[in-house]
C-alpha cells in the first residue's frame, strides 16, 4: 500500500514509522530542513522536504492516486487544503486529517478529508482496517475507533445466496443492521435470505472485520451448512 503523509512531527513520524513496520511504502513530506534529515536518518521513507500545500512538493511526494493520504501538520487550515488538493487534484483513495481544533471536524469532513480524527491511535487503526478489509466501506466511526459502520457487496457467486441469518454464523460483536436489494431497503431480522449483489450495512468491531469480510465474500468455513 502506498501511503503519503505531510507533517514530520512527532505524529507524523510515529505513523510512518508504524506502517513502515507493517511493510507499506511511505513518502512523508515535512517542510522543515532540520527535521528532514532527521527523519531521512530515522526512517527508510522517502522524504520530501517542503509544503504539503503545493502542488509541485505533493507531485515529488507521488501523491498521484496513493492508496491513502494523511495529513497531520499542526496546521488544521493546512491539512484541510492539503485533503482537498490530494483528494480532487491528485485522486488520492483515502484521505485522513488530524483535527487539532475538534470545532474543525466537521469542515475537514465537509471540504477535503474522508475522515477526521485527533487520535495516533485511531490514525494507526484506520489505515490498517483499509488495508486488510480492503473490499469493506468504512462508513463512520464509532467509540473513538473501537467499532464502525461498514458496507460491503455480496459477489454474485456468494455461497451465502438463499440463507437467512439465522443459518449464518457472524462474528461476535457484529450485527447487520441494513440490506439494500435492487434500490430497496430492507430492515433485516433472522428469517431475512441473503441475495448476490444485495448491499449489505453492519456494525462491527475493529477486531471482526476482517472475519466479517470472509463470510460474507463466502470464503468463511464458518457460514451456514446447506
Amino acid at each position: 500500500m502506498r501511503i503519503v503523509i505531510t507533517g514530520g512531527g512527532k505524529l507524523g513520524a510515529h505513523l510512518a514509522e508504524n506502517m513502515l513496520e507493517s511493510k507499506h511504502t511511505v513518502h512523508l513530506i515535512e517542510r522543515d530542513k532540520y527535521r528532514c534529515r532527521r527523519l531521512a536518518n530515522k526512517l527508510d521513507a522517502e522524504i520530501i522536504c517542503g509544503d504539503g500545500t503545493e502542488l509541485e512538493t505533493l507531485m515529488d511526494a507521488e501523491t498521484e492516486d496513493t492508496d491513502c493520504f494523511i495529513a497531520v501538520t499542526g496546521s488544521d487550515q493546512d491539512n484541510l487544503v492539503a485533503c482537498q488538493l490530494a483528494k480532487k487534484q491528485f485522486r488520492a483513495k483515502k484521505v485522513i486529517a488530524r483535527v487539532n481544533n475538534p470545532r474543525n471536524s466537521e469542515a475537514m469532513r465537509a471540504f477535503g478529508a474522508d475522515i477526521a480524527v485527533s487520535s495516533t491511535e485511531v490514525i494507526t487503526n484506520l489505515i490498517e482496517q483499509e488495508v486488510d478489509v480492503a473490499e469493506l466501506h468504512l462508513l463512520a466511526t464509532l467509540n473513538k475507533g473501537r467499532a464502525g459502520i461498514c458496507a460491503i457487496t455480496l459477489p454474485d457467486d456468494t455461497a451465502l445466496r438463499r440463507r437467512t441469518l439465522n443459518e449464518i454464523s457472524l462474528p461476535e460483536g457484529t450485527l447487520i443492521i441494513s440490506i439494500v436489494r435492487n434500490d430497496t431497503l430492507i430492515i433485516p431480522n433472522g428469517s431475512t435470505t441473503m441475495e448476490p449483489r444485495d448491499e449489505v450495512v453492519a456494525v462491527c468491531t475493529a477486531g471482526s472485520q476482517k472475519e466479517l469480510l470472509r463470510i460474507l465474500s463466502g470464503r468463511s468455513p464458518r457460514a451456514g451448512k446447506d
